[in-house]
C-alpha cells in the first residue's frame, strides 16, 4: 500500500504521538530528577516543566486515541490544539533566536531579580555570587563565599546564554515543523475512509 493510504496515515500519526509521549515523559522525568538530586530548588521552574510535560502528554493522548479509533471529533480538536501550540512555539523559538546580547543581558537581569530560589541554584552550581558585582555583605550559597573571593554570575551566565537560547530556539523550531506535519497528517487522515468499516458509515 502506498504511503498516501489510510493505514500509512494512521501509523504515521500514531508514531508522531508516541514521540510526543516520550518527550513529555522525558520532560517530567528531568524535572523530577533535577529536584530529587538537589540541582533545582525552584518549585516554580519545576512546576512549569512538569505542567508543560503533562500538557504535551494529554495532547499526545488525544491524538493517539483519535488516530487509533479514527474519531472525527477528537482528531478535529487535536488539530486545533496543535495549531495553537505551533503558533505559540514558533513565535517563542523565533524570539529566542532573534535576541541580541543586550536583550539577553536585560532578560537575564530581570529573571535574576525576580527568582530567589533560581538565583540560589545558579550561585551554588556556578560557584559565583551576585549578578553584576560581588558584595561580601550579602548572603551567598556558593563555596567561594567562604573565602570572599567570588566572581559575579553575569559573565558566566552570559557566556552560555546565547548557546542555550540557540539550542532552545532550534529545538522549538524542529518540533514546530513536526506539529505542522501532525496537522497535515490529521487533516488528511480525517478525510479518509476506513476500508474495513461500513462504506456508508463515515462518522
Amino acid at each position: 500500500m502506498v504511503c498516501g493510504g489510510f493505514a500509512c496515515s494512521k501509523n504515521c500519526l500514531c508514531a508522531l504521538n508516541l514521540l510526543y509521549t516520550l518527550v513529555s515523559l522525558l520532560l517530567i522525568g528531568i524535572a523530577a530528577w533535577g529536584i530529587g538530586f538537589g540541582l533545582i530548588s525552584s518549585f516554580r521552574v519545576v512546576g512549569v516543566a512538569i505542567a508543560v510535560g503533562i500538557f504535551l502528554f494529554l495532547i499526545a493522548l488525544v491524538g493517539l486515541i483519535g488516530a487509533v479509533k479514527h474519531h472525527q471529533v477528537l482528531l478535529f480538536f487535536y488539530m486545533i490544539i496543535l495549531l495553537l501550540v505551533f503558533i505559540v512555539q514558533f513565535s517563542v523559538s523565533c524570539a529566542c533566536l532573534a535576541l541580541n546580547k543586550e536583550q539577553q543581558s536585560q532578560l537575564l537581569e530581570v529573571g535574576w531579580n525576580n527568582t530567589n530560589s533560581a538565583r540560589t541554584d545558579i550561585e551554588r552550581n556556578l560557584n559565583c555570587c551576585g549578578f553584576r558585582v560581588f558584595d561580601p555583605n550579602e548572603t551567598c550559597t556558593s563555596d567561594c563565599f567562604r573565602s570572599h573571593h567570588c566572581q559575579p554570575c553575569a559573565p558566566i551566565i552570559e557566556e552560555y546564554s546565547g548557546m542555550v537560547l540557540r539550542f532552545v530556539g532550534g529545538i522549538g523550531l524542529f518540533f514546530s515543523f513536526t506539529e505542522i506535519l501532525g496537522i497535515w497528517l490529521t487533516y488528511r487522515y480525517r478525510n479518509q475512509k476506513d476500508p474495513r468499516a461500513n462504506p456508508s458509515a463515515f462518522l
